[in-house]
């Protein structure tokens, strides 16, 4: 039987190209970067390893090893992130997808693969039934390239979540998504964080509010750096008040402050699904702390993960955040690095975590003691595990 590591030489052989050293001791499994597991081969490339340093993967390693992998094969997730790949290395993984290989997880991220690559993608995925995540987190496909994977939701229907943070995305682009997720009923999960918008009227806040309000699919959404305000959260919890399918809210680095969040404690108030809600880098300041502690405290019971890192958030609404936890069992992490952690906010989370009511991975910060006085460290525990 031809193990993987044959197949990629001898596509590299047939092709006339040399190999990389790195693809070759993955796939002959000496470094658990190529394992196979009950849902398919799983095939980790990632440009980012340092240990050993590896050689990054160019458009003629992706051509090589989209060669070894033609056939009957079931690739449960191939990461070929932070590697050297352009529009060209993204076609032939276009190509491969329409062959006769079920890839159910791809992260492209981080390449150098811009709207050309994108529209290849696009164009395969429209009638492909196999994948089933999609990450090109990084790459500077832009509006055309965002453009290109809009339209192919309105035609697939297997593809459940998509991260296109960090793409350049624009106003176009983001209200092509919001208005095909009106209608498509298989996006689980989206990224559409840090686009370029040059319009201060929020047009696309809009779009996604007016998509929450029809769609009951989507469970997981993603709007940081939108430069969004307390308009566009108002616009945004008028229709997540009756939404009952959103368990996770990231509106991380706006310009949210107390009043942006006093619509999202009204929300809390009366939405029983959202679980995870990422307000880090606003300025919702104490006010806005205290109007989401007495939501939590009083009338919600689902939210699980609160982060309000930097937010300039004083002893007034993180205390009172503690006394909400102390009474709401439901909320089990929280983060707060970043704000003004000033002793009495330093004892009564010592006080959370003496009790066991806040779990020391479930937090941010750490306390200690020194000379009688209580302080907190940072820890490097974050929201995103909860992805």
């Amino acid at each position: 039987m031809t193990s993987r590591e044959d197949r990629y030489l001898a596509a590299c052989a047939q092709l006339a190209l040399p190999t990389n050293p790195y693809v070759a001791r993955v796939l002959r499994g000496s470094d658990q970067g190529a394992t196979s597991s009950g849902s398919g081969l799983i095939i980790r490339l990632p440009g980012n390893e340092r240990l050993p340093p590896v050689q990054r993967l160019t458009d003629r390693d992706a051509l090589a090893l989209c060669g070894a992998l033609r056939g009957h094969v079931v690739v449960a997730d191939l990461d070929l992130s932070f590697n050297r790949m352009t529009d060209t290395g993204a076609k032939y993984i276009a190509e491969l997808l329409q062959d006769r290989v079920d890839v159910k997880s791809l992260d492209l991220s981080c390449n150098d693969i811009e709207a050309d690559g994108a529209e290849h993608l696009a164009k395969r995925l429209q009638r492909n039934g196999s994948l089933r995540t999609l990450r090109m987190k990084g790459n500077k496909i832009g509006d055309k390239g965002g453009m290109n994977f809009a339209d192919m939701l309105q035609s697939n229907s297997t593809l459940e979540e998509m991260d296109l943070s960090d793409c350049d995305l624009a106003t176009q682009s983001l209200i092509a998504f919001a208005v095909v997720l009106s209608k498509n009923k298989t996006i689980r999960a989206i990224n559409v964080s840090r686009p370029l918008l040059y319009s201060h009227q929020e047009e696309t806040t809009v779009y996604f509010a007016q998509m929450l309000q029809v769609n009951q699919s989507l469970r997981e959404l993603h709007l940081a750096k939108h430069g969004m305000t307390d308009s566009g959260v108002e616009r945004l919890c008028e229709t997540l008040r009756d939404n009952v399918a959103l368990r996770y809210l990231d509106l991380r680095c706006n310009r949210i402050t107390r009043d942006g969040a006093k619509h999202l404690a009204e929300v809390l108030k009366q939405n029983r699904t959202l679980e995870v809600l990422d307000l880090s880098s606003n300025r919702i300041e104490d006010d806005g702390a205290v109007h989401l502690s007495g939501a939590i405290m009083l009338h919600n019971h689902t939210l699980k993960a609160l982060s309000i890192t930097s937010n300039n958030i004083g002893s007034q609404g993180l205390v009172s955040l503690t006394k909400a936890m102390a009474a709401n069992s439901a909320l089990s992490h929280i983060y707060i690095w970043g704000n003004k952690l000033e002793e009495p906010v330093c004892v009564a989370i010592a006080g959370l975590i003496q009790s066991r009511r806040l779990q020391e991975e479930a937090t941010d910060v750490s306390p200690y003691q020194v000379d009688g006085h209580m302080y907190l460290a940072e820890v490097n525990h974050r929201l995103r595990g909860h992805y």
